[in-house]
């Protein structure tokens, strides 16, 4: 969005809540020449010299609007203001001037993002293959792939029946792909629609005569914050548990040890 608004043009850059302004001063003004993402890292890269690095963390968030601009409202990170539109940032993890050198250390510590075209699901796989961590674990490890998160680390593993404690080094290859593939897909999805849906058309509630998902997240999953609930598809209490200070979903009976 931020490149298809801004990229090629210059735009105002600045900190309402001063944090950021000293760094806002550099671009002000500059020319946009992309915006881009590897996992939950954003880049604003103006030149080699000039990057903007942001992570939203758990509470970040970007305002996008239409022009005209209004006055600042909360504690603003950084504006960025376009021909047509403007966005805020507030309370990211991370909002820093980085250069070129920075973005590439950082990349070189990550794992593949499945939203990116240049991905290499081998890197993955290299690190996977060779690890007794739990692939469940090994999922939201950034630096084996980036940009899984808790919802789609539970329901890609649900969807291939395959045990969340499995060690990496004991998965097969060829399922491997196959999840691969599914990430791939699935998370695209959730770009385009906005929200994160990993259930199969035919497990949708219209078609399974069941009661939509009503859960702040919003989409449709199979095991994710449902647990003791049937699972769909054999009824099952779903189980939860804690792994890497996060909580895990599974249908013990769908993805059987």
């Amino acid at each position: 969005m931020h490149h298809r608004r801004h990229a090629g043009y210059p735009v105002a850059v600045s900190s309402p809540q001063g944090r950021f302004a000293a760094q806002a001063s550099i671009l002000d003004g500059r020319k946009l020449v992309r915006a881009e993402a590897h996992g939950k890292h954003l880049f604003h890269v103006y030149g080699p010299d000039a990057i903007v690095h942001v992570h939203l963390g758990l509470a970040g968030i970007f305002d996008e609007r239409k022009l005209p601009l209004l006055d600042p409202v909360g504690q603003v990170r950084m504006r960025v203001v376009g021909r047509t539109h403007w966005t805020d940032l507030r309370g990211p993890a991370a909002c820093e001037l980085w250069t070129e050198d920075q973005v590439m250390a950082l990349r070189a510590r990550l794992g593949p993002d499945p939203l990116r075209r240049d991905a290499d699901p081998e890197k993955a796989w290299h690190r996977i293959s060779r690890s007794r961590v739990p692939l469940a674990a090994l999922l939201m490890d950034q630096a084996v792939i980036s940009g899984v998160g808790n919802v789609y680390r539970a329901e890609i593993l649900f969807r291939h029946g395959v045990p969340p404690m499995t060690p990496g080094k004991e998965v097969d290859p060829t399922q491997f792909k196959e999840m691969w593939v599914d990430l791939v897909e699935l998370m695209n999805y959730g770009v385009k629609a906005g929200q994160i849906d990993t259930v199969r058309p035919e497990h949708m509630p219209e078609v399974m005569g069941r009661e939509p998902r009503k859960d702040a997240h919003g989409g449709e999953v199979y095991v994710y914050r449902r647990a003791g609930l049937p699972c769909y598809l054999c009824g099952t209490s779903i189980a939860k548990a804690e792994l890497a200070g996060r909580n895990l979903f599974w249908c013990p009976t769908c993805q059987p040890e």
